[in-house]
């Protein structure tokens, strides 16, 4: 199953782009590509975290029980175990 794959930081730190942007959130791994238009707080807030981890971000925005279940269909995998660490000093 796609949603089980492992991806390592180096990779995630690929999708960064408008076009391509992974986020990392309770180390699972999102493409949020396609939502980017449809994000309510605009698609500057999912660039700022592209590549990275993005947890505390998305936590500190206080996202709704709806927002999480809409997250369930942009999930890819996971992170490894040294991604969150690892992403969260790259910036």
């Amino acid at each position: 199953m796609e949603n089980d794959k492992i991806y390592p930081a180096n990779e995630i730190r690929k999708h960064t782009d408008k076009g391509d942007l992974w986020l990392v959130i309770h180390n699972s791994v999102y493409n949020v590509s396609e939502f980017m238009e449809d994000h309510p707080g605009g698609a500057d807030a999912l660039l700022d975290q592209g590549g990275v981890d993005a947890t505390s971000a998305f936590e500190d925005v206080g996202h709704s029980d709806d927002a999480r279940k809409m997250m369930e269909d942009l999930r890819i995998g996971k992170a490894d175990e040294l991604v969150r660490l690892l992403l969260w000093n790259s910036r």
